[in-house]
């Protein structure tokens, strides 16, 4: 049975892909896009191709309350542009590791970490999930801001920025759980950004079926354009 909390109750998956691909759309062939973007008090670059971090308030609320862990290693899965494997190094994180699907995110985040004078702590890796880290590399806290738009498992992902919020089947987070422990440092962290339009229901059952469950550590809400979004970070433990 599935560890389910009175908090999963609140999550809806109301969000149409139909939606959602229109604002991909946008962000893949907008020309009136700029090549920069301002977030947490920084300027970022852009580059065509990649989510960008403003669309909704995900990635600033996401960069703003993960618990980094100071002085110690930090990976991200799914790095788009960068903020939040940069936000870790200048927050103090001995070393972070960035991984991402996308090509185009890859080369964004590296720019991202040249700009912000964090390079020297951050690898980015072009990676489908873990597949580009060795059996050694061991992190203290493994995050993935996930895309928590749930379409059926046949959905075509045509673009590179579907990946970016569409997870069919939840089969990218159920990889995401099942893989980390391989990754995670002796007492080490497995985190987890989603939203009250995910479905929390089919994801306490995957962490269940992995032999964890998810505890909810922050709860953030913010007024976006057509509703008020709830964010959420997860922990996930074992049973």
């Amino acid at each position: 049975m599935s560890h389910t909390t009175k908090e999963a109750e609140t999550m809806t998956f109301e969000e149409s892909p139909e939606t959602v691909a229109q604002a991909l759309q946008h962000a893949l062939l907008g020309d009136d896009l700029p090549d920069s973007f301002t977030l947490l008090g920084r300027e970022w670059d852009l580059h065509r191709g990649v989510f960008p971090g403003t669309l909704s308030a995900a990635t600033e609320v996401m960069a703003s309350t993960v618990p980094y862990p100071k002085g110690g290693s930090f990976l991200e899965v799914g790095c788009g542009t960068g903020v939040i494997s940069v936000t870790a190094a200048l927050h103090g994180c001995a070393s972070v590791t960035a991984l991402d699907i996308n090509d185009k995110a890859v080369a964004n985040t590296i720019a991202n970490a040249e700009r912000h004078g964090v390079a020297d702590r951050v690898r980015v890796l072009h990676s489908d999930m873990y597949t580009a880290l060795g059996p050694g590399d061991r992190f203290d806290t493994i995050f993935w801001n996930v895309p928590w738009t749930y379409v059926e498992d046949d959905f075509s992902l045509s673009t590179d920025l579907h990946t970016a919020v569409f997870d069919p089947g939840y089969q990218g987070q159920a990889r995401y759980i099942t893989g980390a422990p391989e990754h995670l440092a002796d007492g080490g962290r497995l985190l987890l950004g989603t939203a009250d339009l995910g479905d929390r229901e089919r994801l306490d059952a995957l962490a269940d079926g992995a032999g964890m469950r998810c505890e909810l550590l922050h709860r953030v809400r913010r007024i976006e354009e057509v509703r008020v979004m709830e964010y959420h970070i997860l922990e996930l433990h074992p049973k």
